[in-house]
């Protein structure tokens, strides 16, 4: 996956930005076709110009949580080694895990 997403980044060349909503959060992918229902309250919406930073971000703000489904959550991440992409596509240059978060209410 970061292999891929690194293509894209190049492909685009800094004409890109990054939007992740986190919204209806299940621990199951959007894409099955019968996922759990949601397990953690709406957080918000993210935007940067950094895949890494804001997949980093969105992470960082669920362990920081005090939303009750948040451990559900983090036990698939961490079950399931999700954010071995993360480390793997600033590894490869796609962007970094340091960022600010500017919050705009």
């Amino acid at each position: 996956m970061a292999d891929a997403a690194s293509s894209v980044v190049d492909y685009f060349k800094g004409n890109i930005a990054f939007i992740n909503i986190m919204c209806n959060m299940s621990v199951d992918c959007d894409c099955c076709a019968v996922a759990e229902d949601p397990c953690m309250k709406d957080i918000g919406i993210l935007a940067s110009l950094d895949p890494v930073a804001i997949d980093q971000a969105c992470i960082d703000l669920v362990k920081k949580s005090d939303d009750k489904g948040k451990e559900h959550f983090l036990e698939r991440v961490n079950s399931r080694h999700g954010t071995h992409t993360i480390d793997a596509a600033e590894e490869l240059g796609v962007g970094t895990k340091e960022y600010e978060l500017i919050v705009i209410e």
